[in-house]
């Protein structure tokens, strides 16, 4: 039976190998401090946190995320450990809450590996705090137990660290911030939280190691009516699902829509609000019928897989939220596989470290049948806990089948049929797909990477060396020819998503590099001007684009919104950067940066293609420049990182297969919409 903490209670632990389950419903950075009998940390070796995340007997999570599970083997632990604490302290980067007071209190679950919840707290009571010690296990006796503390600290992680006699906190808290802050550009954004009723009508998955052999249960697909796992933020249960509505021009987050569809639209805001740029039909089309419903499954067998059978008030948003869903549920399943491998493997150790303690087994037969054995049970666990992840893959691959060739063209991949009966819509979607993910457990499932539209992050196509043993063969040259080329597909689907007219894109290439790869793109005429060429015209394109940040900022500041130009070009602008920082000089480094940073709020966002090497010599000054954008690859890479359990995800970008005319065929309908609308 669970135990329910509250602040200060106690709880015994009668299990040495268990899961610390953190859900917070918003970012979070967790780490954990090992101990002495007078509860001292003796040094920055006795911390496990994003930079340095195993310690002997304990794991934590490589970056931020809002939910996180810690591994502790509590047998391994050394002797000079008594305490071990759980911290959670929130990201200084990312634009995320400043204090704790102002999230829904987190909750922090102590489960065994077979899922079992022994103990629970819910931080409940924090206001300023910015850092606080969640729970700690400590040492009685021999034996271990769990204490609820919910001590914060307004100073942070440095004052926590420094509470705990870590003389180095102030240090240790700037470089834990650092490491949370370099996994921002690798992140891939959650989606909004979903309802928890009906959302998806997926099978429940068994567990991957059976409930007597104490390894760790499958998470994965496991729950029908919450697809995003018990400990995803939820929606007001029974509450129906609310449209996003976005205002492209600003940047503002989605709001909610009229929940009466014959409702008139938005009223004009007052003076001094934001400017409403978005579609008039947006908030005032009807919702479709209701999602599609999965015929009867046999018994024992699991539902027949339908496109669309996620919650939403729209197709679209149906077909959004259960792209989400699978990527979620390929990210939980695989990290239970995962798991469970690990437990095998840890198991398979200890038997063998014990077969060789006893003197006696190292003579005859007996030590080599106990290994034998040891192997034995290692395999047979192995195996389980694979035929749980391929029944799950199984089940998302036929999912992946049926929602692939329903998607729309702003979700599809440019190899979709869909392409070929395009035209220019009349408003915006929702999201942006631009790209694919995967993992190597499931070569053959890959995720549509799909990212809220208007751009709330700027994207940076990286043109230096990746990380792929494939790359070594691809000279300088080739990659930034590829990394152009990705960003002209990138910029191509933005062109197409967005109705005429609606979507401005300007393009600095001071040395023109990128003269090939921009043909399309300068062929159809869809760019604000010719691509600008040495320092005068990187000078002018963002002399301009400052220009307009600072009029829009100005007016929403003094309250006269209603007094732009009449010939003012309310569209999203879109700044497409390459061969960073060829041609820029401080100053111009100095507006890029700017841009980086306003922008987004006015509808001005940015694309770069660059090399972080090439940037080297500004030193630290464009540290938060990389970390505030997306970075993406034009060639396969193991860089971005999902939300929930924090897995390298493979990113393939959306390319244009060879040989094939779609992008020029979208370009020239978005040339014809624009002609035919002047």
């Amino acid at each position: 039976m669970t135990a329910e903490l509250v602040r200060g209670q106690n709880h015994p632990l009668s299990q040495a190998h268990l899961e610390i389950r953190v859900s917070a419903g918003t970012p979070v950075v967790v780490a954990a401090t090992l101990g002495d009998d007078g509860g001292t940390v003796r040094g920055v070796e006795w911390v496990a946190h994003p930079g340095t995340p195993t310690l002997p007997g304990l794991e934590v999570s490589r970056q931020a995320a809002a939910d996180h599970r810690l591994a502790v083997d509590l047998d391994a632990m050394p002797e000079s450990v008594h305490r071990v604490h759980v911290l959670l302290s929130l990201p200084q980067a990312g634009g995320g809450p400043v204090r704790f007071g102002a999230v829904a209190a987190p909750f922090v679950a102590v489960t065994g590996l077979d899922g079992s919840e022994v103990a629970s707290y819910t931080l409940t009571g924090l206001d300023s705090e910015t850092a606080v010690v969640a729970l700690e296990l400590y040492r009685r006796q021999g034996a271990w137990k769990v204490r609820a503390v919910g001590q914060g600290y307004a100073g942070g992680l440095a004052e926590l660290l420094t509470d705990q006699g870590l003389p180095q906190a102030q240090h240790l808290a700037t470089g834990i911030h650092e490491a949370v802050a370099q996994g921002l550009a690798r992140s891939v954004q959650a989606p909004p939280p979903r309802t928890a009723d009906g959302d998806r009508s997926r099978q429940t998955a068994a567990s991957a190691l059976g409930p007597d052999q104490s390894g760790p249960a499958s998470y994965g697909t496991q729950d029908h009516q919450n697809p995003a796992g018990p400990y995803a933020t939820q929606g007001a249960p029974g509450s129906p699902p609310v449209p996003p509505v976005a205002v492209p021009g600003t940047g503002q987050p989605p709001g909610p829509a009229p929940a009466d569809p014959s409702a008139p639209g938005p009223t004009p805001p007052p003076t001094g609000g934001p400017i409403d740029y978005s579609h008039p039909r947006r908030a005032t089309s009807a919702p479709p019928p209701p999602p599609p419903t999965a015929p009867p499954a046999a018994p024992g067998q699991p539902a027949q897989p339908v496109a669309g059978d996620a919650t939403g008030w729209s197709m679209e948003e149906r077909l959004y939220n259960q792209i989400w869903g699978m990527f979620e549920d390929l990210a939980r399943t695989t990290a239970a596989y995962r798991s469970a491998v690990d437990f095998a493997e840890s198991r398979l150790e200890k038997e063998i470290d014990q077969v060789l303690s006893d003197p006696r087994n190292r003579i005859g037969g007996q030590g080599d049948a106990a290994r034998e054995a040891a192997l034995a049970r290692q395999t047979q666990l192995v195996d389980q806990a694979r035929q749980a992840l391929d029944r799950d893959l199984a089940q998302l691959v036929a999912e992946a089948d049926v929602v692939e060739p329903a998607l729309p063209p702003a979700f599809a991949g440019w190899d979709n049929p869909v392409w070929h009966a395009y035209r220019v819509p009349m408003e915006i979607p929702m999201a942006l797909r631009i790209g694919d993910l995967g993992l190597p457990e499931s070569d053959r499932l890959r995720i549509p990477l799909l990212v809220r539209l208007p751009l709330e992050r700027g994207l940076w196509i990286d043109s230096g060396r990746t990380a792929m043993a494939d790359d070594v063969f691809v000279d300088t040259h080739e990659r930034r020819r590829l990394a152009m080329e990705s960003a002209v597909a990138h910029t191509a689907r933005l062109l197409a998503v967005y109705p005429a007219d609606e979507f401005t894109v300007h393009v600095v290439d001071p040395a023109g590099s990128g003269t090939q790869a921009l043909a399309p793109l300068v062929r159809a005429g869809v760019l604000a001007a010719p691509p600008a060429r040495g320092a005068a015209g990187v000078a002018d394109v963002l002399g301009r684009l400052t220009q307009r940040v600072d009029l829009v900022q100005m007016a929403l500041r003094g309250g006269v919104a209603d007094s732009l130009p009449p010939d003012f070009d309310t569209a999203q602008q879109l700044l497409v950067v390459n061969d960073f920082p060829h041609g820029f000089d401080d100053r111009a480094v100095t507006q890029l940066r700017y841009l980086a940073d306003e922008g987004p709020a006015v509808g001005v966002h940015l694309m770069m293609v660059a090399d972080r090497e090439d940037a080297a010599g500004y030193g630290p000054l464009l540290d938060p420049l990389w970390r505030s954008l997306l970075r993406l690859t034009p060639v396969p890479d193991d860089h971005l990182a999902d939300p929930w359990v924090g897995h390298a995800w493979t990113y393939e970008p959306a390319l244009v297969p060879p040989g094939s005319g779609v992008l020029d065929m979208v370009l020239q309908q978005v040339t014809a919409a624009r002609t035919k609308r002047s």
